[in-house]
């Protein structure tokens, strides 16, 4: 059965709601200053911590210490006390109040942002709900105002900016050459495209961008020179097929609908590896051949821990 899907359980694009600091967003409740939900004082617990993380760390069997391994994140807990102030007295406005709070903190498969706003700055996690506790004490039956512990999961603990970037490059394409007869100074012409774009991390974590070739061309390539890393599929894409490389889920898609990760090369790197370190990726985008209108799009959040 689809899950029954309200105003307030809708993925709004994160930060959407938001418009002073303090405030956080929640699907499509937005909670904090000026809300009928007012974060408690001891603030958000998990936010701007790093992440709890798994190591492969390797000790010395003769000596002292150990060798070091890679590091790789746990999922991110997020936890507040929310109370529930209704904007009116009265049983019917305290019942609304918490009935929006219920529908908005349900238990649910699917993952939502979960966006805050301090000092200017909004960032954003992919999250459900894991836990939620309202109290229904004297207060609540008396005066209408209730409080509620909640706690979020992220399984990518990473908090990315609410803007999404967008970099875009068509295939190389040839000067135009000198023109005849000579001229002082002479013009060599001018690159319509190079096939060259660069991609910014502003932030503190690895980011992984989703990769969208678009046809007329042959197996797609796009390296990132920074790194090393290389993706490329041997595929032909004809006018209007895209081909969306999603590194985060680790999926290659062709037209929205077929899987064609099978057609990564032996020189392709795993998808799941291909992420733009803080910094800046410097990306080529080189097809085996190509007609006018192959290009490459690139679109990406600035990551923090």
């Amino acid at each position: 059965m689809a899950e029954t899907t309200t105003a307030y359980t809708e993925d709004l694009p994160p930060g959407s709601l938001i418009t002073r600091d303090g405030q956080m967003q929640w699907a499509g409740l937005l909670m904090g200053p000026g809300t009928p939900y007012e974060i408690d004082r001891g603030g958000l617990a998990g936010w701007e911590d790093l992440p709890e993380y798994d190591s492969s760390d390797a000790d010395h069997p003769t000596a002292h210490g150990a060798w070091p391994g890679a590091r790789y994140a746990k999922p991110r807990k997020v936890g507040a006390t929310v109370w529930t102030v209704p904007p009116q007295s009265g049983t019917e406005s305290s019942l609304s109040a918490m009935r929006a709070l219920r529908q908005a903190l349900l238990l649910g498969d699917s993952e939502r942002w979960l966006a805050v706003r301090l000092h200017g700055e909004t960032l954003a996690v992919r999250a459900r709900v894991s836990q939620r506790v309202l109290a229904a004490d004297r207060t609540y039956t008396t005066q209408g105002v209730s409080r509620a512990s909640v706690q979020w999961h992220a399984t990518d603990p990473r908090r990315y900016s609410v803007t999404e970037q967008t970099a875009v490059t068509g295939a190389p394409q040839p000067e135009s050459g000198l023109s005849w007869p000579l001229t002082w100074p002479l013009y060599w012409g001018q690159t319509s495209s190079t096939g060259d774009v660069n991609a910014d991390n502003a932030g503190s974590a690895p980011t992984h961008p989703l990769i969208g070739f678009t046809g007329p061309c042959t197996n797609p390539t796009v390296t990132d020179r920074a790194s090393g890393r290389r993706l490329r599929y041997q595929i032909t894409l004809t006018a209007g097929d895209e081909l969306v490389v999603d590194t985060a889920a680790g999926t290659v898609t062709l037209n929205g609908t077929a899987s064609r990760r099978n057609t990564a090369a032996a020189d392709s790197s795993p998808e799941e590896l291909f992420a733009f370190e803080p910094g800046r990726a410097q990306l080529a985008f080189r097809p085996d051949t190509y007609d006018t209108g192959a290009r490459m799009t690139v679109r990406w959040r600035d990551a923090e821990w």
